[in-house]
């Protein structure tokens, strides 16, 4: 245990509290959003509406001291309303651009599965290189830059299936799930308490601190077994006889870059194998293409990485703590 991790240890944990503060229950959920954030990545929340995953991504933003714009995802909605357009402007007789709500901190992209395919696919150069080009001309986005977006699982119609290029580019895809019989008097009694529907949190760490924290996190030890644990569980998806199309290279590479946010949030300054256990469900599920009779027969994809952690062998901790 360093300095270095102890600091972002502490700061994890008042991040948290800070969030608790608005959001009731969801402790694990918000654990992993936030240690994909300090790796670098986006994250999915894949649930049913009104579960508080708007409250939680904007409350995450708050803590983080990032800039948050919500862009609402609907079937007419066109690439120019999430990257912004040039407009001709009389007075100079030249065209101005002008940014789009993804030129921010962190954006929601509530619902992001009622746009059409077009609309989506503007958000993935984002996602992967945080830049956008708009006529030819390539625009920087703010760097932190991250990605929260909600799904509902449920509802089919007027919806568009993401494609898996852009599944791909989310680190984790994470579920809710209906909070306890407490947890759901907690969140009435606090709403009443409050008397308005805003929670107000406070910011932990600005924007420059944020990406200090990130790039510490990029130093945290990874030991040659547990890159191999991470390797074997992406490849042994791809063998599984229910999937079509595994986890790929960028699924073991999430394990590990996740696994040291873990780490990193937990005072280490190495990954474990019990780190990647924890994680392997929320990172490799989103990654697979079932064969359509396993699809037919309602195979779950979080089951095919559930039977990978079973069938590979753990590395022994003692092999990669330092």
């Amino acid at each position: 245990m360093t300095a270095e991790t102890v600091d972002i240890a502490a700061a994890g944990r008042r991040i948290l509290e800070g969030v608790r503060t608005a959001v009731v229950g969801m402790d694990e959920p918000l654990t992993l959003a936030l240690a994909s954030i300090l790796a670098g990545g986006h994250v999915l929340f894949e649930d049913v509406p009104g579960l508080g995953k708007t409250l939680a991504a904007r409350s995450l933003a708050a803590a983080l001291g990032l800039d948050f714009r919500r862009l609402q995802c609907t079937p007419d909605m066109l690439p120019g309303d999430v990257t912004g357009s040039s407009v001709y402007v009389p007075a100079t007789g030249s065209f101005e651009f002008r940014p789009g709500p993804i030129f921010t901190g962190l954006l929601l992209a509530d619902e992001i599965n009622r746009t059409t395919p077009k609309t989506q696919s503007a958000m993935l150069e984002a996602m992967a290189e945080r830049q956008v080009t708009v006529d030819g001309v390539r625009h920087a986005l703010a760097d932190p830059f991250h990605v929260i977006a909600t799904s509902n699982p449920i509802e089919y119609e007027g919806t568009y299936a993401l494609p898996e290029a852009q599944l791909d580019r989310f680190m984790v895809r994470l579920s809710v799930g209906y909070p306890t019989t407490d947890d759901e008097s907690r969140i009435v009694s606090e709403r009443i308490r409050r008397r308005s529907a805003d929670a107000p949190v406070e910011p932990v760490v600005d924007s420059a601190q944020l990406r200090g924290i990130q790039d510490a996190v990029e130093r945290i030890h990874v030991d040659a077994d547990v890159i191999a644990y991470c390797v074997d569980l992406a490849r042994a998806t791809r063998t599984a006889a229910t999937v079509s199309v595994g986890a790929s290279p960028r699924g073991s590479q999430a394990l590990v870059l996740l696994g040291r946010a873990l780490a990193a949030l937990d005072g280490r300054d190495y990954v474990r194998p019990d780190d990647v256990k924890r994680i392997a469900v929320p990172v490799l599920a989103h990654r697979l293409t079932l064969t359509p009779q396993a699809w037919a027969q309602g195979t779950d994809p979080a089951s095919v990485v559930e039977a990978a952690l079973a069938q590979t062998p753990v590395p022994p901790t003692a092999s990669v703590a330092r």
